[in-house]
């Protein structure tokens, strides 16, 4: 990861140190089920001063080439040979490296989750505070109906609660294995590996054939794609009402900040536009994933090398890009005044409520009653225009309560966010 866009605590878990004492961690939880299954005496105290030495670890690899042995090795020769010949008993490589990457993955996501929260909390609030607020509404970017400005904001906190709900059901299933070559159990039984996966708080890989099945970790790409495309989604659109010639919202601008090296009147979406970037990086990584899902025969490595890189990157610019959505919320500046202007200088846009409100007591055809509506819109260049034109087609709109929008509008509003409220179960 770039120094630009790095997450120190999404970094620390993915460290070569880090990885290492994950495997320590699976190694003691291994020799304690051994011992508590009587398969080998007791010896995993030995351990507790062995430590994870990297420059040895190094050194060892650079003849034997592969970097589970260097770690073992490492690690057995500060121990008395008489213990040191249980260490990785009856389990191979891959046993080791994907339990502890599940280890890894489930780390990294309870930081993602709490970004994922925060976030959400932001979009929230903002959706509260311009509950009241009434915005024109879009339908193929042209004016349409009259909504709340908070509803905005509240189709973000439903996507992004999906995505959380996801994300959280990721990590609870998240899988490991303890089943030696091949996944035959040649040395170790199913019921000591339920007893490392336990102590681990893993579920049981059903069958690994020697890897943890790379379908998993391209579902992992799946969810954290679909976090990106909510991002982005959540950015396009304040990009488009920050435009100039919408003007409806302001990012966060702080104090001596410039938005231009020659024009000093810019204020630009900057936050909005680098979530967009990052999340086409974030969503580029399931390519990836999913290719590694096509090993040969039981198992290869070819996986190996692409996840070094894509699942550190993904989880830290996905965190990264959480955290700065959520800033950008807090930070938003809604342009009250020029929102509701519109509003009013398009009231035609509340035709289909005036449509429907009429047609109970309207005496012809419903196409008759929208050519009169349709009609005094097109005409109209202002709300009295509007209400004016109405009127003249003998329209009976005096008993509407067309001198509010909110009074149209406030019962179905508040349904809506007591329903959204409800179903994601928010505070």
């Amino acid at each position: 990861m770039i120094p630009r866009y790095e997450v120190s605590e999404i970094s620390s878990i993915w460290t070569e140190d880090k990885k290492f004492s994950y495997f320590m961690q699976v190694e003691m939880a291994l020799l304690a089920a051994l011992e508590d299954s009587k398969v080998i005496p007791k010896v995993s105290d030995k351990f507790q001063k062995a430590g994870i030495n990297l420059p040895r670890i190094h050194e060892i690899e650079a003849t034997v080439h592969h970097d589970v042995i260097a770690f073992c090795s490492s690690i057995t020769e500060q121990v008395e040979a008489s213990a040191g010949k249980f260490f990785h008993y009856g389990c191979t490589s891959s046993d080791v490296i994907d339990t502890a990457l599940s280890l890894q993955i489930r780390d990294s996501l309870e930081i993602e989750i709490k970004a994922l929260r925060e976030l959400q909390d932001a979009l929230w609030s903002k959706a509260e505070s311009a509950k009241h607020l009434y915005t024109l509404g879009r339908s193929h970017g042209m004016f349409a109906e009259p909504m709340s400005f908070g509803f905005k904001f509240l189709s973000y906190v439903s996507e992004f609660s999906r995505r959380l709900e996801d994300l959280e059901n990721f990590k609870n299933n998240l899988t490991g294995q303890m089943s030696g070559a091949v996944g035959n159990y040649t040395i170790l039984t199913p019921e000591v590996e339920a007893k490392v996966l336990k102590a681990l708080n893993l579920k049981v890989e059903p069958l690994s054939t020697q890897v943890i099945p790379r379908d998993r970790h391209a579902t992992l790409a799946a969810l954290q794609a679909g976090v990106a495309d909510a991002l982005e989604r959540l950015a396009i659109e304040i990009r488009h009402l920050h435009r100039s010639d919408v003007n409806e919202v302001i990012e966060g601008f702080k104090p001596g900040q410039k938005g231009s090296s020659t024009m000093p009147h810019k204020k630009n979406p900057i936050a909005s536009e680098n979530i967009s970037g990052l999340a086409r990086v974030i969503r580029s990584h399931e390519v990836i994933a999913r290719e590694n899902t096509l090993l040969w025969h039981e198992r290869d490595i070819s996986h190996s090398s692409a996840e070094r890189m894509w699942l550190p990157d993904s989880f830290g610019l996905t965190v990264y890009a959480l955290r700065r959505a959520a800033k950008m919320i807090r930070d938003l500046h809604l342009n009250e005044e020029k929102i509701s202007l519109k509003v009013q200088n398009e009231f035609a846009t509340a035709s289909s409520y005036i449509l429907h409100k009429l047609l109970p007591t309207y005496n012809g055809t419903r196409e008759e009653l929208y050519a009169h509506i349709q009609a005094a819109s097109f005409e109209a260049k202002s709300r009295d225009e509007f209400i004016k034109g109405l009127e003249s087609r003998g329209l009976a709109i005096k008993s509407l309560p067309l001198h509010s929008v909110k009074d149209m509008y406030e019962a179905q509003t508040e349904a809506v966010f007591k329903r959204v409220k409800e179903t994601y179960k928010l505070t």
